[in-house]
């Protein structure tokens, strides 16, 4: 995981550690098919979730809030990971890239989709797939977003998943930042 945090295994965890553990991989994240692994081979978590465990009081909030936004959004599974690989990329963030461009696959992403989003562009003839990531641009660049942009975001995708995207973005910055500061990359 991480040559700056241990990685907490099952036996290892407390009580409070032990609730965001089986949020984690007793929630939705688990059912279904995987496209990368959540739990490692010695039962540790692995990318954002391992550095959960060790501030469960943030860390069992930030894995619910994550749930929230991969299970009880409207957006599409394609907009979603427009959304995090954009954020990916533009963070730097190895295991965001890694774990989602195995989604993005699996949910029918081209080649040359997968290297715009790397190269932090996107180009879709379906609008609400522009966007979203037009939207995601401007929200990881720090720019105001002008009022004549807003206007399209809002009549393209709704109110709801403008705030959808909005949160993800932060969330999947969030993660990538606590990857940076511990340094954590592809599993092995």
């Amino acid at each position: 995981m991480s040559r700056r945090l241990h990685n907490l295994t099952p036996g290892e965890l407390t009580e409070a550690q032990r609730a965001v553990y089986d949020g984690i991989t007793g929630g939705d994240r688990l059912k279904g098919t995987q496209h990368f692994p959540v739990v490692a081979q010695d039962g540790s978590l692995t990318g954002p979730f391992g550095i959960m465990l060790h501030a469960p009081g943030v860390g069992d909030v930030l894995q619910q809030l994550g749930a929230a936004i991969r299970y009880r959004t409207g957006l599409t599974a394609r907009v979603r990971e427009i959304a995090i690989l954009l954020v990916g990329a533009a963070m730097g963030s190895e295991y965001e890239w890694w774990a989602h461009e195995r989604v993005a696959r699996a949910v029918g992403f081209t080649d040359d989709e997968l290297e715009q989003l790397s190269a932090g562009g996107f180009d879709s003839r379906d609008q609400q797939e522009q966007a979203a990531a037009d939207l995601c641009r401007t929200l990881i660049s720090g720019a105001a977003v002008a009022d004549d942009d807003y206007a399209r975001y809002r009549d393209v995708l709704g109110v709801e998943a403008v705030i959808e995207l909005t949160t993800l973005v932060g969330y999947y910055r969030t993660l990538a930042q606590l990857m940076a500061v511990f340094d954590i990359g592809i599993p092995e």
